[in-house]
């Protein structure tokens, strides 16, 4: 039991250093308390989604112990109830550790333990202990690798793999609306050969699909979990049937198919998947990127910008300019995926920083990759929600540049050549005439065919075009 401390104001716990004075109100002990006064490096502290899986494999472990005989029913349920409350999120104030702790999280661990003991030990005689008990069959070394791929794994299937679907359900809402809205292509952001709308939006939908696919993919290395191996993956004070049965118990809680690590020295030293789950961010960070930075130049203006769109107004935009709006939304998704691009670079390096059986940047790498899927997910649900959802074309503008672009004269490359067409083209953008006019006083061919050749409509479905009469393949 724990003793009182000095006029009342929190309680003696001790651990294999020595007493120590806890607050009497906090669930956590010793081991704990030494971790919060030595680690003040920044206020963040691990995320809800990491605690969530960490209570599951805690809940796991004492059913597994129970059933192998190492800890008795009475012992076993009280650990495991209180695991599912911290796996429920009902004690997240009692884990006060910054991340910047020991690299293997041993102090996030014991956190756990111990709040996990007490809360289990309530009402009981002889209290739980948090390492013989809670931890038994276990250490930090195996204990918070599996906690990060378990977290991962729920993140991207339960919250990651719907936002990017719903982002394409939009897009693809979208493009079938726009699928005859011509518009003037851009490379180099000048102006090229026109496109559909629909056809633009199409590429984001692909983008998206892709990152489905590689995070579907590499989804199923995220559930080769390293419990069992416990400090340096030789399973040493663990059952070899220990992890099978945690298995058993995270599949029935969490329907996803957890399985064990094909090689378990290797899941302690060297966190690969979550490297590559990472690395999947990261393209999905330059996908959102890309469509936000679309988004804000087809917005700019509306007078003085490309002007193709209007964002839905959500906001003033100006403290001094009256009437300015902001494409608001596609610019916090920008600052997110940077986010994530620079996240994806700390983990990468902390994937690397593994020394023989233990990789020392764990709980770095549960920040930022925990941050990152949950930071994805609402990005792409704003960007779907509040940007593409509801932006509307500016037709009559979107029409008129249309009608002046010179770069039209492209159609007509496969007849009058490209050099003939290359002055046309000058011709036109230095007089600011439309290409039809300057293409009738340029060539031999009549305004008919002239209008059936350089029909915006038709050159955004591709193909060769060959001159009047011409055979198949033939060239003027």
């Amino acid at each position: 039991m724990a003793k009182r401390g000095k006029k009342g104001s929190g309680r003696i716990e001790h651990d294999s250093l020595g007493e120590l004075e806890v607050a009497e109100d906090a669930l956590w002990g010793a081991q704990t308390e030494r971790a919060r006064r030595n680690f003040q490096l920044s206020e963040r502290r691990l995320p809800r989604t990491f605690l969530r899986a960490l209570g599951l494999l805690k809940a796991a472990a004492a059913r597994a112990n129970e059933e192998l005989g190492y800890l008795p029913r009475a012992l076993a349920r009280p650990i495991e109830k209180a695991a599912l409350e911290v796996a429920a999120g009902q004690h997240d104030a009692h884990f006060p550790v910054d991340v910047f702790q020991t690299g293997s999280g041993t102090s996030t661990n014991m956190n756990a333990n111990e709040v996990i003991a007490r809360l289990a030990s309530a009402g009981r005689a002889q209290p739980i202990h948090p390492n013989d008990h809670v931890n038994f069959g276990q250490s930090s070394n195996d204990v918070i690798p599996s906690t990060i791929l378990v977290a991962a794994s729920l993140a991207v299937t339960e919250d990651l793999l719907p936002a990017l679907a719903h982002l394409r359900a939009v897009i693809d809402r979208r493009s079938r609306e726009l699928s005859r809205t011509v518009k003037t292509g851009r490379t180099h952001l000048m102006d090229a050969v026109p496109l559909t709308f629909g056809q633009e939006l199409s590429a984001w939908s692909a983008q998206v699909r892709d990152l489905e696919e590689r995070l579907g993919e590499g989804s199923m290395r995220l559930r080769r979990l390293p419990i069992g191996g416990t400090a340096v993956g030789t399973g040493l004070n663990a059952d070899p049937a220990f992890a099978g049965k945690v298995m058993v118990h995270l599949r029935a809680r969490t329907k996803v198919r957890f399985e064990l690590a094909k090689n378990r020295f290797a899941g302690l030293a060297s966190p690969d998947a979550a490297g590559e789950l990472a690395s999947t961010l990261q393209g999905l960070a330059a996908v959102l990127l890309k469509i936000s930075n679309d988004l804000r130049l087809m917005n700019s203006g509306p007078l003085a910008g490309f002007g193709d769109i209007e964002l839905p107004i959500l906001q003033p935009g100006s403290s001094i300019m009256p009437g300015k709006v902001n494409p608001v939304i596609p610019e916090a998704v920008a600052m997110a995926a940077v986010d994530i691009l620079g996240s994806a670079q700390s983990i990468a390096i902390a994937c690397a920083s593994g020394s023989f059986q233990l990789n020392v940047m764990l709980p770095l790498i549960a920040d930022r990759l925990l941050g990152s899927v949950s930071l994805a997910a609402r990005a792409a649900r704003s960007l779907a929600d509040q940007a593409i959802a509801g932006f509307t074309v500016r037709e009559a503008h979107v029409l008129s540049q249309l009608a002046k672009n010179p770069i039209l004269v492209t159609a007509l490359n496969p007849i009058i050549g490209y050099e003939k067409g290359a002055a046309i083209a000058k011709k036109a953008y230095a007089q600011g005439r439309p290409i039809l006019d300057v293409a009738q006083e340029e060539t031999n061919l009549s305004e008919v065919e002239l209008r059936r050749l350089l029909d915006p409509s038709a050159l955004t479905k591709g193909g060769m075009i060959e001159a009047p009469g011409a055979k198949k393949g033939s060239r003027r």
